[in-house]
């Protein structure tokens, strides 16, 4: 058998020098300040401000494609555009589980946001952490791209079956184990009392539910790393890339979720296209360990992906639209 040698996809040499991770993470970290000083006084957000936030948040990674593009050329940003529409879209999906557990632990209106916002850190800080094992397995051999392929085979399956079963909506946050935890360690208060996450009541300390929605929004961040990380690995092998396209596909979730908060239950086939997209991923890396042993065998072009992605997307959309005019349509009994 021939030796095999990992090499990341076309985008090597890698872009991420010291200076740039430095340049970004501070502009990351300055953009979440930001966030911090918005949501700092408890408010209902409204559709024209959620709108505003959103056209800038979707407006920076454009500019951005546009900056590599100049920059290091048309092969690196043409990565990092696929690779941000994979994750905008697996980020889409996430915000059906914030929906279900700012729900479940009837979060009021003015803090919402907040929620949100802690949810975004914990998945960023996740990301990095995961980005940085994903990198470290692909350094240590190909056997890397057959595991990612089984997170995302798996994953695809999982997310079908839930969308085929509906059992993705049946869940009982209060039966989730973070959350079940932490309530037989600390005392949690009966009712929110502002963005305050913990309170001194009858003399010992006490969590509020804000503190628990955060851990269980915390919790679900870790299976969305999970998911998420190898599916851009699936797209370019450069960690910088993967970290700056799951960095801008989640800054602008806190405000995407004012957004799309209604629009979302209309777009009822979004994880039956999530799960072909994540499967069709994992076919590409199955290929790509394959064509380092086999070079006869044929890879997915990145320009191939991003119209695969875009082409479901497009679909699942259509079809939800359709079905939810049909239901509407249809005259109860």
């Amino acid at each position: 058998m021939p030796s095999y040698t990992v090499t990341t996809p076309p985008s090597e040499p890698l872009i991420g020098s010291a200076w740039i991770w430095m340049a970004s993470i501070a502009f990351l970290l300055g953009l979440l300040a930001l966030d911090f000083v918005i949501t700092r006084r408890p408010h209902e957000v409204g559709l024209r401000e959620a709108v505003g936030w959103s056209v800038f948040y979707l407006a920076l990674p454009l500019v951005f494609t546009l900056v590599l593009w100049a920059a290091f050329g048309g092969t690196s940003a043409l990565e990092f555009f696929t690779g941000f529409v994979v994750e905008k879209s697996l980020s889409v999906d996430n915000l059906f589980v914030f929906m279900l557990l700012l729900a479940g632990f009837a979060v009021p209106d003015e803090l919402q946001q907040r929620v949100l916002l802690y949810g975004i850190v914990g998945a960023l800080v996740l990301r990095g952490i995961f980005i940085a094992l994903g990198a470290a397995l692909l350094q240590a051999g190909a056997w890397a791209f057959l595991v990612f392929g089984a997170i995302l085979f798996a994953t695809a399956i999982k997310v079908l079956h839930e969308a085929l079963t509906g059992s993705a909506f049946d869940r009982d946050v209060s039966q989730l184990r973070s959350v079940r935890l932490l309530r037989r360690l600390m005392p949690v208060t009966d009712d929110y009392r502002g963005p305050r996450l913990a309170v001194r009541e009858g003399g010992r300390r006490a969590l509020t539910p804000l503190a628990v929605v955060v851990v269980a929004v915390f919790a679900t961040d870790v299976v969305f790393a999970v998911d998420s990380v190898p599916a851009v690995y699936g797209i370019t092998g450069d960690p910088y890339l993967v970290f700056t396209t799951n960095a801008f596909a989640l800054l602008g979730l806190r405000a995407l979720y004012f957004v799309l908060r209604t629009a979302l239950a209309k777009i009822t086939h979004l994880d039956h296209g999530l799960a072909i997209i994540l499967g069709f991923i994992g076919v590409k890396l199955v290929l790509h360990w394959a064509h380092g042993i086999w070079p006869a065998v044929p890879e997915i072009p990145t320009p191939m992906s991003l119209a695969v992605i875009v082409l479901v997307l497009a679909a699942v959309t259509l079809t939800s639209l359709v079905a939810r005019r049909r239901e509407e349509a249809t005259p109860e009994n």
